[in-house]
């Protein structure tokens, strides 16, 4: 008896059984802490090459059509950087506030919906519930096809986002932004094309999926093999149903494409995948959009369902009265809570010493 209370394993069980939870908190975080050393690296993103060099033309846009348009040296209200759809919601979210004048979204690929231009691997889906991912439908009066949507409805639904709010013809596409500089009253926007675009506002929204990052593993160099990004996939080579890679053995490097697995151990000769980190699988379970569903979704639909989708993932939004203050140091700590419970920044504080409370938004 007195062996087995003096035992931590035994005392780790009997806190297991105590707590209700059915496992040891601490062994779980030692456990991560460990996988996490594991994959820390001193080199950072040095262990990645960039497509640049021998490699450039892994960063090609396949869905590209050569496009040789006269350098731009016009003057725009407000230019976005990036077409994906953080840069098509500024340009929603301007014409709905009613600014007057040309909005010109520029983007490296060749159209718009950021990553979801870039990566048509096969199999790919949105791992979000569509309803709650997809933004502004309800202002286009669109309900996705599935629950989980396939990246080609999700293009297209890029595609009706700017032709629903008129950022179709000021667009300008295979066009990286090089400079920013402003000029007396104006931003002079320079681009690889040898562009000099004039614009009173400029808005960044580019995003860090575009750029494929290789491996920086031995051998890569030298390497006689077909090989291809995930978000350059090579349909030329594999086929539009992977019928090319019947005779071929394949080797994915990485996890993070890992959809394209069961569609490549499927048609591919043999599959390996060689991963640092597994991915989290689950069953998909997707499923098409109900119509009668649908017929009851009531104005404000989506917004409701994404504060919920929020709220499960995130926790409930919660708010707070900053406390009186007659210095900075105090503003600066109801300024921090707010910032970390993703509330809006507590305003400055009145003549009297009070700050208003904020209102938590996310």
């Amino acid at each position: 008896m007195i062996s087995s209370l003096c035992d931590g394993t035994a005392w780790r069980k009997g806190l297991m059984v105590a707590s209700g939870l059915g496992f040891d908190p601490d062994a779980l975080r030692e456990k991560y802490r460990v996988e996490r050393d594991r994959r820390l690296r001193p080199d950072g993103i040095g262990q990645y090459r960039g497509v640049e060099g021998e490699f450039a033309g892994f960063g090609d846009d396949p869905h590209a059509v050569p496009d040789d348009r006269e350098p731009l040296a016009d003057t725009v209200d407000v230019l976005v950087i990036g077409g994906g759809f953080g840069g098509l919601l500024a340009g929603a979210r301007l014409r709905q506030a009613g600014v007057p004048g040309r909005v010109r979204l520029v983007d490296d690929g060749a159209d718009f919906g950021g990553t979801w231009h870039w990566n048509r691997y096969p199999g790919i889906h949105c791992d979000i519930e569509s309803y709650v991912y997809l933004p502004l439908l309800e202002e286009l009066d669109y309900v996705p096809k599935w629950k989980y949507a396939p990246g080609e409805e999700i293009r297209e639904h890029a595609r009706a986002i700017a032709r629903h709010f008129d950022l179709c013809a000021d667009a300008v596409f295979q066009t990286r932004v090089t400079e920013l500089r402003w000029d007396e009253d104006a931003w002079v926007v320079a681009t690889d094309r040898g562009d000099a675009i004039r614009a009173k506002h400029v808005i960044a929204s580019s995003g860090t999926l575009s750029r494929p990052k290789l491996p920086g593993i031995p051998g890569i160099e030298t390497f006689r093999g077909h090989m291809f990004h995930t978000s350059r996939w090579d349909y030329d080579y594999t086929g539009g149903g992977l019928t090319g890679l019947a005779d071929k053995r394949v080797a994915v490097i990485g996890a993070g494409a890992i959809q394209i697995v069961p569609h490549l151990g499927r048609d591919a000769q043999s599959l390996h995948v060689f991963q640092r980190t597994p991915s989290s699988v689950d069953v998909r379970g997707n499923r098409p959009t109900a119509p009668e569903w649908t017929k009851g979704l009531g104005p404000g639909w989506q917004r409701r369902r994404r504060h919920n989708f929020l709220s499960v993932v995130s926790g409930p939004r919660r708010t707070r009265t900053c406390p009186p203050t007659a210095g900075p140091a105090a503003l600066s700590c109801c300024a921090s809570w707010c910032t970390a419970t993703r509330a809006r920044p507590c305003p400055p504080t009145s003549a009297s010493g009070s700050a208003r409370s904020p209102t938590s938004r996310r």
